[in-house]
């Protein structure tokens, strides 16, 4: 495991793609937390949500970096270096409504 996120050349400047985990609302699911990708804005739902979506973005799309898209929450979350990080100086964490 990295002791810092190697990956963050990935990041770029994203808009949320919903107010909710968009393949759940697509099929009438649920979620408990949000997050979203720093590479395409894809918003997902977390691993303790039953579709496990954002998981399911990084997988499919390889974008390695996912941050909290919930309020109050600004870590950040590498999949390929397993790392839960903050960065000095980012722009306050999107949320949902």
């Amino acid at each position: 495991m990295a002791v810092t996120c190697t990956h963050l050349d990935t990041v770029n400047d994203v808009a949320p793609s919903s107010e909710g985990c968009e393949d759940c609302l697509r099929m009438g699911g649920s979620w408990v937390h949000l997050r979203m990708c720093q590479e395409c804005g894809h918003v997902g739902c977390c691993d303790n949500s039953p579709n496990r979506h954002a998981t399911a973005h990084y997988h499919h799309d390889h974008h390695p970096i996912i941050r909290s898209y919930e309020p109050g929450e600004d870590w950040w979350w590498c999949y390929v270096d397993e790392l839960a990080f903050e960065v000095p100086g980012a722009p306050p964490a999107p949320s949902h409504p």
